[in-house]
C-alpha cells in the first residue's frame, strides 16, 4: 500500500472545529479519555454505531489516531483527501486485505496509534456485533496494548441528536487476553473476551443505574 502522508496541522486544526462543531449536536460524554497514554504504540478498538465516531473518539485524545476505514470511503475524491490528511488509510473489508494489515503494522512500528473498529461494519441497531480478529493478531504480531473503547447513546433509538456516551477501558496485553501461539483459535477467544471489556462499559453507559 503506498503511504498515506497526513498533514499533522490540519489534523489539529480540524479537530478542533470539529469538536466545537459536533458538541451541539452529540453532547458528547467522555469516561476515562486518559487511558490512552500520550506516547507510544497502542490500538484503540471500540464499537461502531455512526460515521462520526472516529471524530468523537480523536477529540478526546491529545495524539492522533491513524483509523482504519473502508475502502468505499475512499472511493469520493473529496473524502479521500479528507482521510487521507487526517491520517486514515483504507481497508478492503472480508477480502483479508494483507497490504492494510501491514501497513498498519508499520504505524505501530513507528510508534503511533492504530485506531480500529473491531466489529467490521457500523451496527444499525446499536447493539454490539460479533467481533473480527484484526485487531488482537495486529497487537500480538507487534507486541502492543489495546485500550478498548465504548460508544453508544441512551435513547431508545439512535436519531441524529442522540447523545453520544464514550468511555475508554484499561489498556490491556494480548497475553492478557489468552493469546500465547497466535492461532486463529486463540485469536478468535481474544477478540471475545477484548469485547465483553467493551460491554461492560457499554452497558454501563447505556442503561446508566437502570436495569435493562
Amino acid at each position: 500500500m503506498k503511504e498515506v502522508k497526513y498533514n499533522k496541522k490540519f489534523y489539529s486544526v480540524m479537530k478542533w472545529i470539529a469538536a466545537v462543531v459536533l458538541w451541539p449536536v452529540y453532547r458528547y460524554k467522555y469516561t476515562n479519555a486518559n487511558n490512552i497514554p500520550t506516547e507510544g504504540r497502542f490500538i484503540v478498538a471500540g464499537n461502531h454505531i455512526s460515521s462520526p465516531d472516529p471524530i468523537v473518539v480523536g477529540i478526546a485524545q491529545k495524539r492522533r489516531i491513524r483509523f482504519m476505514a473502508k475502502a468505499e470511503l475512499f472511493d469520493n475524491w473529496f473524502t479521500r483527501w479528507l482521510l487521507t490528511k487526517l491520517g486514515a488509510f483504507p481497508v478492503n473489508r472480508g477480502k483479508g486485505d494483507w497490504d492494510s494489515v501491514n501497513y498498519a503494522k508499520s504505524i505501530i512500528d513507528d510508534g503511533e496509534c492504530l485506531g480500529i473498529f473491531i466489529e467490521g461494519t457500523r451496527s444499525k441497531t446499536g447493539e454490539l456485533l460479533r467481533p473480527k480478529s484484526g485487531a488482537v493478531m495486529i497487537a500480538h504480531q507487534m507486541d502492543c496494548k489495546i485500550v478498548p473503547v465504548s460508544i453508544t447513546y441512551r435513547t431508545k433509538k439512535k436519531h441524529f441528536f442522540s447523545r453520544r456516551y464514550i468511555s475508554f477501558g484499561e489498556p490491556v496485553t494480548v497475553q492478557e487476553l489468552g493469546i500465547v501461539n497466535g492461532s486463529p483459535r486463540e485469536y478468535r477467544e481474544a477478540s471475545r473476551q477484548l469485547m465483553e471489556r467493551i460491554a461492560v462499559m457499554w452497558e454501563r453507559d447505556k442503561y446508566g443505574n437502570k436495569a435493562r
